[in-house]
């Protein structure tokens, strides 16, 4: 009889290598999300790429080191959306119909994220706390970015990845004359949409101050106007009553007859 085959060939990974990873592999398919597609390489990489999802999936795989959820139909991201995903290095929202992203959106992620891909979406602006303490870089090109003071305050707190900075441009802005240029050219030639924000708000308040004097003023207008009124006809009452000295004669002429 030949010898017995050993598990441990060298030329062969060891029976409980196989083992542990064929019990890596159900793992994995048991916590993946039904309608994506999950791999193990040193981690999960959870495959959701075009599949129809309205949100970011629930109950991903802890240890997910890649999460692809492109073109999709994802239309809001919201607070602590990947605060389990510890071990996360890539993030792919591009080609969604993202409009808005709450803050603390990514916060509880491991400083291993390197980058966050938000590109082609709806995003006309974000909360200034949507990436407070993130170290990745972020593609934000391809969305309709209204220029003003609170997303100036969030692009300078950002690593936006080098390759697609020249594509965040404004489609709108406060002041029009920037509509269409790439943000970070229109705030390196030294402008400041907060400036814009104060002028904005400090002639706001002027015209509310304007018509609150408006107002006042009319009303002083208009009581000093009715009182004279009320005065006239009450001096023109008092005119049309007989005078005192009438009544005392006409009181004497009465005595005499009697």
């Amino acid at each position: 009889m030949g010898a017995p085959h050993r598990c441990r060939s060298p030329t062969k990974p060891s029976c409980c290598a196989r083992l542990l990873w064929l019990l890596s592999m159900v793992v994995t398919a048991s916590s993946c999300p039904r309608v994506c597609h999950c791999t193990d390489r040193g981690g999960v990489v959870v495959q959701c790429t075009s599949r129809n999802l309205d949100s970011v999936p629930p109950n991903l795989p802890k240890d997910t080191i890649v999460l692809l959820l492109s073109s999709n139909r994802i239309k809001h991201i919201p607070k602590d959306a990947f605060a389990d995903l510890r071990r996360l290095r890539e993030l792919d929202l591009s080609h969604n119909a993202i409009d808005s992203v709450d803050a603390g959106a990514f916060q509880g992620v491991s400083d291993q994220l390197r980058s966050v891909d938000l590109s082609n979406n709806h995003l006309s602006g974000l909360p200034r706390d949507a990436f407070a303490e993130l170290h990745a870089r972020v593609r934000l090109s391809h969305n309709p970015w209204h220029c003003e003071c609170s997303l100036q305050e969030v692009l300078r707190e950002l690593r936006l990845d080098p390759e697609t900075v020249n594509e965040v441009s404004c489609h709108t802005a406060v002041q029009e004359e920037y509509v269409g240029q790439p943000v970070i050219h229109v705030l390196d030639s030294g402008i400041n949409f907060c400036n814009f924000h104060h002028k904005t708000t400090d002639v706001a308040m002027f015209v509310a101050m304007f018509c609150w004097f408006s107002m006042v003023t009319a009303y002083i207008i208009y009581y000093i106007k009715h009182n004279q009124e009320d005065a006239r006809r009450h001096m023109e009452y008092l005119k049309s009553l007989p005078s005192t000295s009438h009544i005392s004669k006409d009181f004497d002429t009465a005595s005499s007859v009697f």
